[in-house]
């Protein structure tokens, strides 16, 4: 008898610090019950450990699109995580752009109705920029769930270095993703937790 598949959760990393930090992470997710991939944008590339994750995972790392003719190399996604989202990406993809592969998929979350959970982490200036505060508010009103609050979730200041990774919210992360339920999976239950 066939083992029932496990519902799948893609972890998007964009180009920051916290890409690095995506090995623990994801090997929660997967205690957790997921069957996990990463996707990277190509400039997470440099921050990432590809093979360690493509080991942990069981999938290759894509960062870039497929021809049409080849088969997708990973299982389709049941939901998404966007960690860490760059000010960059959540523009782009408030705006319907899909220039990336990560972009694309995750504009595709949004007309399937996936359940998306994106963690921007800009440094506090960007923050404040006009296009960015109407980029997350029109994420979260397309069902998004945003974990952007900077009295909640520090964010680096402008050139911060090596200590903006200590910022990062793993746990809050971690919390919003065991609150994510599924349809179910080949049998299962459809809650992952």
């Amino acid at each position: 008898m066939p083992q029932p598949r496990k519902p799948v959760l893609y972890v998007i990393a964009c180009g920051g610090r916290p890409a690095g930090d995506l090995a623990p992470f994801v090997a929660q997710c997967q205690t957790a019950g997921w069957d996990t991939c990463v996707i990277a944008t190509p400039s997470a590339v440099k921050f990432m450990d590809t093979d360690t994750l493509a080991e942990l995972t069981g999938h290759i790392v894509r960062h870039d699109y497929k021809q049409p003719d080849e088969p997708d190399v990973l299982p389709q996604p049941d939901a998404m995580v966007v960690a860490p989202a760059t000010f960059n990406t959540i523009n782009k993809w408030a705006c319907g752009s899909s220039d990336t592969l990560a972009l694309g998929l995750l504009n595709e979350a949004i007309g399937l109705g996936l359940p998306v959970i994106a963690v921007p982490t800009p440094s506090t200036a960007l923050a404040k920029h006009p296009a960015f505060q109407d980029s997350v508010a029109r994420l979260r009103s397309w069902g998004v769930t945003v974990l952007f609050n900077p009295e909640v979730y520090p964010l680096p200041t402008p050139n911060m270095g090596p200590g903006a990774a200590e910022l990062f919210p793993w746990q809050a992360l971690i919390d919003e993703v065991e609150r994510i339920t599924v349809p179910a999976v080949a049998g299962q239950s459809g809650d992952v937790s």
